[in-house]
């Protein structure tokens, strides 16, 4: 299912920068971006996923390891908008929890979106005008069993928005979380999984009994829903959004 383009956004004119664009809510961000006119980068550690979503939105494709925080700096600058939204997800009991991804998690989720709101920053200012659009979660919101490290960045990245948008509001620059619950991606195809296994149940009941237990609308939602909604926030009519967390979750956090 695709969602209506029902946003009415101009973008003509802008760059555009989405990390994790190759796949899910990524590549559903770099569509809606370049359908509203944005020149779009699509940076994504798998080189045929940024390949090919690029090449349908004539827009250019880089492939890195956000991990290798160093290689942020080589990234382009000139960016009017950015979609921090790369990510991975390891789920298991904080007692069992390897350290080196619950370090790698971190970096990608939370040091990487850091070092890249640093690196466009003085190009928006210039411009006196840019959008920061983080995706973060409901678990930047709350937490859940088995996710420390996911649940801590995701927080953790709430609070990086607030403070960009703080320090961005002077030079016409808005920053704002999208926190969706469970999106149909891959991260969240792998998730049933490691779930079933964890909690001793047939992958056909994770989505029902786990993910969306907490939902008062029981469905997983689209990757272009969560897109919709990131375009709203670039819009004028959102000038006022800033520092914000809207969520987009079927109910989960109403509880």
């Amino acid at each position: 299912m695709t969602t209506a383009r029902v946003v009415d956004l101009d973008l003509s004119g802008r760059s555009a920068m989405v990390t994790g664009g190759g796949s899910g809510i990524g590549r559903a961000c770099a569509l809606r971006l370049a359908a509203a006119g944005a020149r779009v980068t699509v940076v994504d550690i798998d080189a045929e996923a940024a390949k090919q979503t690029a090449s349908e939105i004539g827009g250019r494709a880089i492939t890195t390891d956000l991990s290798d925080l160093d290689r942020i700096a080589t990234l382009p600058a000139d960016v009017d908008v950015l979609v921090n939204n790369a990510g991975l997800q390891v789920v298991a009991p904080i007692t069992e929890f390897p350290d080196d991804k619950f370090s790698l998690i971190q970096r990608v989720m939370t040091e990487a979106p850091y070092r890249l709101v640093k690196l466009v920053l003085p190009h928006m200012y210039d411009r006196h005008w840019g959008r920061v659009v983080n995706i973060s979660s409901v678990h930047g919101l709350l937490a859940s069993p088995y996710k420390a490290a996911y649940v801590t960045a995701k927080h953790a990245l709430e609070g990086l928005s607030k403070v960009t948008a703080i320090e961005g509001a002077p030079h016409g620059v808005t920053s704002n979380c999208v926190n969706p619950a469970f999106v149909r991606t891959p991260l969240v195809d792998k998730q049933i999984a490691d779930q079933a296994a964890l909690n001793n149940i047939p992958e056909a009941e994770v989505v029902e009994r786990i993910l969306l237990d907490r939902a008062a609308i029981k469905q997983l939602i689209e990757p272009s829903d969560v897109a919709e909604l990131m375009a709203y926030l670039c819009t004028p009519a959102a000038d006022m959004i800033t520092g914000s967390s809207v969520t987009i979750d079927g109910g989960w956090t109403a509880h």
